[in-house]
């Protein structure tokens, strides 16, 4: 949380995050989604790295799923939320 608001003093027109939830409890990895949709509401463009998949389903407009460094599909956070193959096939969900 503190790496976000360090990146955001610099009043960036892109904001790239890694794992931005990584070792966090869920109460708090809860608030880091808020901001995150908050900031997306300021028309904030943003990469988001992210292995928590609900979380990324949630904040996300496009969603990349990657496999040994090759995109491996690509569409709406809906769409994936409905793949069920993908979701085990590459998430573990």
């Amino acid at each position: 949380m503190l790496a976000i608001g360090r990146a955001l003093l610099t009043n960036p027109q892109f904001l790239l995050m890694d794992e931005p939830s990584e070792g966090l409890a869920p109460v708090i990895i809860e608030q880091v989604g808020e901001i995150i949709g908050t900031l997306k509401g300021t028309g904030l463009s943003m990469l988001l790295v992210e292995q928590n998949f609900y979380l990324a389903c949630a904040v996300a407009d496009i969603v990349l799923v990657m496999n040994k460094g090759q995109i491996v599909w690509q569409g709406r956070p809906d769409e994936l939320l409905a793949n069920e193959e993908i979701q085990h096939k590459y998430l573990g969900v």
